[in-house]
């Protein structure tokens, strides 16, 4: 487990604080598993979001997928 020190605008920590012991309780650790899971979910989000990014790079991309040998539904269809 490790140990981060952050610097967070006093209004933010005290809506934190008030939100987390509205939720968790004022039990040991309550802070620290709400920062966690806080984390948790910014990480995934910005995950999602790179993934998009890549995603929409790829459609971007032309892709030469070979020159039209047929000139008509007949060339392609003996039938």
């Amino acid at each position: 487990m490790g140990t981060i020190t952050l610097s967070i605008d006093d209004g933010t920590e005290q809506d934190f604080r008030r939100l987390v012991e509205k939720i968790l309780g004022k039990r040991k650790g309550a802070l620290g598993e709400a920062a966690t899971e806080a984390m948790k979910i910014w990480i995934r989000e910005k995950t999602q979001e790179e993934i998009a990014r890549d995603a929409l790079e790829l459609t971007e991309k032309a892709y030469h997928l070979g020159a039209r040998r047929y000139t008509s539904r007949k060339d392609l269809y003996d039938r």
